[in-house]
């Protein structure tokens, strides 16, 4: 699979989007729950498998709500990302998913910017 280009976009039925906005900086846009997040995990291993950066950071500034669902995927990319030998980070957390991740102990061990 091609690294993503700026006019590439792949979309789950739920209209959640990861997209390149510059080389090393990736957006996720839409709605992270129960609903989605399968979907998008599938979507982030396959996006895992095709960065050719060894770094990256996934801005969340479009994501417009998410549950602990939403926080579950970020541990998953950051486990996903130590496996493939890849530096992750995060910018732009949600306050609703800081909050989340601040209740369950997560905020210290998530590489936010």
């Amino acid at each position: 699979m091609p690294l993503l280009t700026k006019t590439q976009t792949i979309k789950n039925k739920m209209q959640v989007s990861i997209r390149q906005q510059e080389q090393g900086l990736y957006v996720i846009e839409g709605e992270l729950n129960m609903q989605t997040v399968p979907a998008v995990s599938k979507q982030l291993l396959e996006f895992m498998s095709s960065v050719t950066e060894k770094a990256f950071t996934l801005d969340l500034k479009l994501v417009s709500r998410s549950d602990s669902a939403g926080v579950a995927l970020l541990v998953e990319a950051m486990q996903l990302a130590k496996t493939a030998g890849l530096n992750l980070s995060f910018s732009h957390l949600p306050q609703q998913m800081q909050d989340i991740a601040g209740v369950s102990g997560l905020l210290d061990v998530l590489p936010v910017q």
